[in-house]
């Protein structure tokens, strides 16, 4: 990831301001969560919000309104992006009501982060057992007949994401000079959690690890001191990151994250090798590396955008 201070591409275009945070939010409790018959009935894209679903929305609104004001910025805005679903709608018509109108930049309608499909009209008895395979075969790979595996979502999701580098660049969430910009997502679950799998670059087996949050649950990426990185370990404690199913490695490089200023990008690399190969012993990496003809490759740092010491990373 760039500086939130380097050129945006395009000539005479300003400097890039990254957001001070991407928060996700997961949808208010949905009559689906309450009761899966009626996904029998109604199409998914249609159920809508339990009236406890309304109020954790209206709870949470509160709760994200209090973390932007933690920073203490006088003029802290947010830009909105919601799925396209009854409950992702309902859920941010009633968390917005937080904010008063001058702290709202804009809200945009975004299919790319809606819910995994399940199919059409779902037969109850036989969405339990396709469940049930689901948990054999494996939750990323595993696709729903006439519906979508994780692996399909993580697809789209990244697809938004250049996007949303490109809304960025090119200033179209309306940063203002001085603002202090805030993305919410107001999507599902599953999307969420692939979100920060494609953000942080977690591998298949560390998505595996992780738990659904629960409804109106949300999960704060931070810009960090370095302002180059983004991180869930400046607003969550670790104990958080853990009950969410991180790892202890996975905590560490957050923890980093928190810290790392552009150069240091690269000073941890060798111990994400360790899970790709078994033959690295302690001493390997000291000298050049040579290949077949013995030619020399150097010791070239590696980054965790897979990219060589001093690139521009692209997302």
């Amino acid at each position: 990831m760039s500086s939130g201070q380097e050129q945006a591409g395009g000539g005479g275009h300003s400097q890039r301001c990254l957001p001070k945070r991407i928060i996700l939010v997961r949808h208010g409790e949905s009559q689906g969560n309450l009761d899966t018959a009626a996904y029998t009935t109604t199409p998914d894209y249609r159920i809508p919000l339990t009236p406890l679903g309304v109020r954790q929305a209206r709870e949470a609104g509160r709760r994200i309104r209090d973390v932007l004001a933690s920073s203490g910025s006088p003029n802290s805005k947010v830009y909105f992006y919601v799925s396209p679903y009854e409950r992702t709608l309902s859920t941010l018509r009633e968390l917005g009501r937080a904010f008063p109108r001058r702290r709202i930049l804009g809200v945009r309608e975004e299919c790319r982060v809606r819910e995994q499909d399940f199919g059409n009209f779902q037969v109850e008895e036989r969405m339990r057992v396709v469940k049930e395979t689901r948990e054999l075969f494996g939750r990323f790979f595993f696709r729903f007949p006439e519906g979508e595996s994780a692996a399909d979502v993580y697809d789209r999701v990244s697809s938004f994401m250049e996007s949303l580098w490109r809304d960025i660049d090119m200033r179209r969430l309306n940063q203002e000079d001085g603002c202090e910009t805030n993305l919410v997502i107001v999507s599902h679950g599953l999307t969420s959690r692939v979100f920060l799998m494609k953000w942080f670059k977690w591998t298949v087996e560390q998505f595996e690890r992780l738990n659904n949050p629960g409804n109106c649950e949300f999960r704060v990426m931070q810009l960090g001191e370095g302002g180059t990185e983004y991180s869930l370990a400046v607003h969550h404690t670790p104990e958080e990151l853990e009950r969410w199913g991180l790892s202890q490695e996975m905590i560490v490089d957050q923890q980093w994250r928190a810290t790392a200023h552009r150069g240091s990008w690269f000073d941890e690399c060798p111990r994400y090798l360790d899970g790709f190969f078994d033959h690295l012993g302690d001493g390997d990496g000291d000298g050049d590396d040579h290949d077949e003809d013995g030619n020399g490759t150097g010791n070239k740092s590696c980054s965790l955008d897979g990219e060589e010491q001093g690139a521009t990373p692209v997302e």
